[in-house]
């Protein structure tokens, strides 16, 4: 998305250019390929001929998300942008401000949420409602793209686009859930969400980022469960939607969402923590437990490494949706189970976020060059086994 949005921006700029180049630097020419990037850019720059230069071993300073856009002939021929594609499709030019969304919001922080909150006596979405009136309207179609994905990957069938020839498994599990009972039926009724919407995103499909793409199933699988089984009312998803806005902007705006620049933690631990916090409002708790739901969801997620095999956004992202999903909700109910009372902030945690992200090694940062990646070739096949070395035992001095 990203990438489409530079590529849409520098079109108007020059728009009698009849062909381009397009560098693709870092993450973004590491899994392009299996993130569609090349198409994406191709289609924005359309009917211009358009030359892609892979550049996956150079990533530039500013963010590992980085492209190039020169204009090759015409009467803008030399002029020539870069682009930082900073996750969930948002975009920051060079030599901008790099302001984020955050600065819409006068608060940037949990604390200072919990203190307006506390002492207004209202809610963490009525403080979105009051700072962007029109949003209401806006979250109400995102709800139903988000219904939409789900009900086309719940009922989509075949074999996901890529070298890994990976099965849908959605349509199965919803079946599966419906001849269920109990506690298994709304466990799978979850996971059949979550996949339904990961997989249509994985196909090219039209999915809500929340906060990213590559988690985009976690969110509307827990609040369509709840709004299927305890009859929640379209206004209170639209309430929780924007608890989910707000808890997903403080951490962009503190830390990042993008798994190239802090691993699967940003995209997958913020999804938890967006979900977890939009579950324990519609469940009825406060502002405190809220808080603590979400500081849970990117708690327990802290580490996690961005390794998709083949570039592909498939294994592991497509599961691990699902697990974050029943995380999420796990989250909220533990914390409507307590006072809200905890000793780690969800500001401490997502501070713990991004220094754990910048700890990490590239590898370890959607470039596909280390964890999982590693056990696939190019041509989709097992590289190198997994198995434990034994070593000649040692004699005793």
């Amino acid at each position: 998305m990203g990438p489409r949005t530079a590529a849409e921006t520098f079109r108007k700029r020059t728009a009698d250019a009849k062909h381009y180049r397009v560098t693709l630097y870092g993450s973004l020419a590491a899994t392009g390929k299996g993130h569609l990037t090349g198409n994406a850019v191709r289609e924005a720059l359309a009917p211009a001929r358009v030359q892609i230069i892979w550049k996956p071993d150079f990533a530039k300073k500013r963010h590992p998300n980085a492209l190039t856009i020169d204009a090759c002939d015409g009467a803008k021929r030399g002029v020539t942008a870069t682009f930082y594609s900073i996750g969930g499709g948002a975009i920051e030019e060079e030599g901008s401000s790099g302001k984020r969304a955050g600065d819409v919001y006068r608060i940037s922080s949990m604390k200072q949420m919990l203190a307006w909150a506390r002492t207004r006596g209202k809610t963490i979405a009525s403080y979105v409602f009051e700072t962007e009136p029109a949003i209401e309207k806006y979250l109400a179609k995102v709800w139903r793209v988000m219904r939409q994905a789900i009900r086309r990957g719940s009922t989509a069938s075949g074999v996901l686009p890529g070298v890994l020839k990976l099965e849908r498994k959605a349509s199965s599990y919803h079946a599966k859930a419906n001849n269920a009972r109990s506690v298994v039926r709304d466990v799978t009724l979850v996971f059949a969400g979550a996949l339904a919407v990961a997989e249509e995103n994985a196909s090219g499909g039209i999915v809500v980022t929340a906060p990213t793409c590559g988690a985009a199933g976690v969110l509307p699988s827990v609040l369509s469960y709840i709004a299927q089984v305890n009859g929640v009312t379209e206004k209170k998803i639209i309430e929780a939607l924007a608890v989910a806005g707000m808890i997903g902007n403080i951490v962009k705006t503190n830390a990042s969402i993008s798994g190239a620049e802090a691993g699967c933690q940003a995209e997958i631990g913020t999804a938890c923590a967006m979900t977890a916090g939009a579950a324990a409002y519609l469940f009825g708790g406060t502002s405190r437990q809220i808080e603590y739901a979400a500081e849970m969801g990117m708690e327990h997620h802290l580490g996690l490494t961005c390794d998709p095999v083949a570039g592909l956004v498939q294994i592991p992202c497509i599961e691990r949706n699902a697990m974050a999903a029943m995380r999420a909700l796990e989250a909220a109910i533990y914390a409507l189970a307590s006072d809200g009372m905890h000793r780690i902030s969800f500001d401490d945690v997502v501070a713990t976020m991004k220094r754990t992200g910048h700890d990490l090694g590239s590898a370890y940062r959607e470039t596909s060059a280390g964890g999982l990646a590693l056990h696939f070739t190019k041509n989709g096949k097992q590289s190198i086994s997994i198995g434990i070395r034994k070593t000649k035992r040692r004699k005793r001095p």
